[in-house]
């Protein structure tokens, strides 16, 4: 390959307004595109402009969509930079989500963790991620 391709994080829900806050006003995401009743699915997509990734939460009708499955269920967002770290754990507080405890403690050393509505969590890593 030699372009980025664009990574597209799908999963289902059963709330949709109720992840906006979370991944909107806590992450900073962006509200990219929304749609409803396309062939019984509603559907938000948050990302950034221009980043190579979104995610897409649906909604499908007569179908219910439940939890994570377990604690472990993450995204990880490593945030190498002192000031943009600080200001992305204080985003997610001032949006009402405060951080949990981390199923693996590893995430705990340089990271926090925060729970969204659905039980899935989101790291926010104060790191350089490395191979």
């Amino acid at each position: 390959m030699n372009s980025i391709p664009t990574l597209r994080v799908a999963r289902p829900s059963d709330n949709l307004e109720a992840l906006l806050p979370f991944y909107r006003d806590g992450l900073g995401l962006n509200l990219l595109y929304r749609f409803e009743n396309h062939n019984g699915f509603d559907g938000v997509m948050l990302g950034r402009e221009g980043a190579s990734y979104h995610f897409e939460f649906t909604r499908a009708y007569g179908h219910t969509a439940g939890k994570a499955p377990t604690e472990d269920s993450l995204l990880v967002f490593y945030i190498p930079d002192d000031t943009e770290w600080a200001a992305a754990v204080a985003r997610m507080r001032d949006a009402g989500f405060d951080p949990v405890p981390a199923f693996n403690p590893y995430w705990d050393k340089y990271g926090q963790t925060f729970e969204d509505p659905d039980g899935y969590r989101v790291v926010i890593q104060h790191s350089v991620w490395t191979l």
